[in-house]
């Protein structure tokens, strides 16, 4: 490269050369006098765990290398257990390119038969130091992999948190949301995502299970990494701190900026009408129940695709006008001219965004849910619809997540709320669910983020799963309906819920994902059914799910417990009489 394209002030003027150099030249090996030397492979180490350092006696300037570095560690160390300064000389001299023969054996040694006593007794400088030497000189993969990652995760540590420090913000003090730098990251890089970005746990997974696998290095690693997380000055405890406040804000605000604000003519001024878009596969009484349930609270239009054919629910619907069967077979996709979606996520966006195109002039508002979810309100949801401010495109309703009836088939009475909502206590979610409420954000099996309404009309919008979208952004013309929940029957008795659970890992809300953290729905089913069988997985459905007297009172302790006037087995029979029949 010329001069002319090389970069402008490099941190290193003379390049990876003259880093090398750097550290080349303070590699020389510590030469001893006659006479001097380290302390054989097979000395007493037991006898001298029994002695501290002595403080040291300075000989001038006629001391050799060792001696001299011997002097200085005697110095720093004077008063502390003999084997801390044993450790720290044999490091000194591993650093250098060549030193004793048995130095290694000896560090090795000294690990594997005193690990308690130096992990409680050395300072973190030298425990890092020490998981270095293991990088460098490790007689396992494992020493060696573990402690180079290690050694390099608190070496740049110590470079940006000292870097940090001139920006006036104590250790624990998170950034602000709002002061977010807009440019890129240095090489490129991607940023970090505070919601759904896993690179900080899976990392730290990664390096515990590394050295797990090593029984030498495996109490020195496992000592640092649980102080790292334990300690609220990290990058680490910023991070969560700041992925709280985003998650906090994400569930009170309809959308996260940046995104799309999207036109909307003018509201009518007569009470809106609204309907509802659902792609499903369930069975007959699955479907009953969502019918008649939102007929009776007021949906003016019903759009159902059918995902399998279903020529009982065709035949149940097909007087009513109000509801419209599309049945989404080879014919359907043919037509379209488009290869059917392989995930049934894709398929309910389409089939969403088409009925939203549809429903211009059918009705003001349109909601895309699920089969199993019901909203849930005391006031008519075209009152709370018609509330909504005229510049808003959509409408966010939060679920509520069913306690799981007793008995198959049988409805719930009762619903939880989510912990990530504004204003619930930090430790609501140990409180309510305090064997497995780490793993389960928010208390919820299922989402969180609820379903969205959105007005009829718009222009170049999709209506995905939860959000509404326009040229590839999220819509943030988009509010709240705070007095109306999302009933989801998610795992409605135990049954259900194991007969659901083979799709929802392989394919659903339970599948575990690349950047997933360790702590995680999926991963702790996962784990349950391999190792547990039923027995784990009954007593996670226990605490999580089952509508018991104790879970209510705790649900109720914070606020958290819904009973709302739900009933839809009424709704069917006042509907469509006795489905037998």
């Amino acid at each position: 490269m010329s001069s002319e394209d090389a970069p402008q002030n490099p941190a290193y003027p003379n390049g990876l050369a003259g880093i090398l150099d750097q550290m080349n030249a303070r590699r020389a090996p510590l030469q001893f006098a006659t006479g001097e030397s380290l302390p054989p492979l097979d000395c007493d180490l037991n006898a001298l765990a029994r002695t501290v350092v002595a403080a040291p006696i300075d000989h001038g300037n006629t001391r050799s290398d060792h001696a001299r570095k011997e002097w200085e560690l005697s110095n720093e160390l004077k008063g502390q257990n003999a084997l801390l300064h044993l450790n720290a000389l044999l490091i000194a001299h591993l650093r250098k390119r060549s030193q004793p023969p048995h130095t290694a054996a000896l560090f090795q040694r000294l690990w594997r038969e005193h690990a308690p006593l130096l992990i409680s007794e050395m300072d973190l400088r030298w425990k890092v130091s020490s998981l270095t030497t293991f990088g460098d000189h490790g007689t396992t993969a494992a020493q060696r992999s573990a402690g180079l990652a290690l050694s390099t995760l608190f070496n740049t540590m110590k470079l940006y948190e000292s870097e940090r420090l001139y920006s006036g913000r104590d250790a624990d003090r998170p950034f602000t949301l709002d002061g977010r730098a807009p440019g890129p990251l240095p090489l490129e890089m991607d940023a970090f995502s505070l919601t759904d970005g896993g690179l900080d746990a899976n990392m730290l997974a990664r390096l515990w299970t590394e050295a797990d696998a090593d029984p030498v290095i495996r109490p020195l690693a496992h000592d640092m990494l649980q102080q790292l997380i334990d300690d609220p000055r990290t990058v680490f405890r910023r991070l969560h701190r700041l992925r709280a406040r985003k998650l906090r804000r994400t569930d009170s605000a309809p959308a996260a900026s940046p995104g799309v604000v999207v036109p909307v003519a003018s509201a009518p001024a007569r009470s809106p009408s609204w309907g509802l878009v659902c792609t499903t596969n369930a069975r007959l009484p699955d479907v009953a129940r969502f019918v008649a349930h939102h007929l009776k609270l007021g949906a003016a239009h019903i759009h159902l695709f059918l995902d399998a054919p279903a020529p009982d629910i065709s035949a149940l619907l097909r007087d009513t006008p109000s509801v419209q069967i599309t049945q989404c077979d080879a014919a359907y996709w043919r037509d379209l001219g488009k290869e059917r979606p392989e995930a049934h996520q894709l398929r309910q966006a389409f089939n969403a965004t088409r009925a939203l195109r549809d429903a211009a002039g059918r009705v003001d508002w349109l909601g895309h849910i699920d089969i199993d979810e019901f909203i849930l309100t005391d006031t008519p949801l075209a009152t709370v619809l018609q509330g909504v401010p005229e510049a808003m495109a959509g409408a966010r309703i939060y679920p509520a997540e069913a306690l799981a009836a007793p008995h198959p088939g049988m409805l719930p009475k009762h619903f939880k709320l989510r912990t990530t909502a504004q204003g619930v206590a930090p430790h609501a979610t140990h409180d309510i669910y305090p064997t497995f409420g780490s793993y389960v954000r928010g208390g919820f099996l299922s989402h969180l983020a609820g379903k969205v309404f959105a007005r009829t009309g718009l222009e170049d919008v999709r209506l995905a799963i939860h959000r509404l979208r326009a040229h590839g952004q999220d819509v943030r013309n988009t509010t709240t309906l705070g007095s109306v929940y999302l009933g989801h029957l998610h795992a409605p008795d135990w049954d259900s819920f194991i007969a659901k659970l083979e799709f929802r890992q392989s394919r659903g809300s339970y599948r575990i994902r690349d950047d997933e953290a360790p702590k995680s729905v999926g991963r702790l089913l996962h784990y349950l059914r391999q190792e547990e069988g039923d027995e784990g997985l009954r007593m996670f459905f226990d605490e999580l799910c089952l509508d018991t007297a104790d879970l209510r009172q705790r649900l109720a302790r914070h606020n958290l417990l819904l009973t709302p006037a739900f009933d839809a087995d009424a709704a069917v029979q006042r509907r469509f009489g006795a489905l037998g029949a």
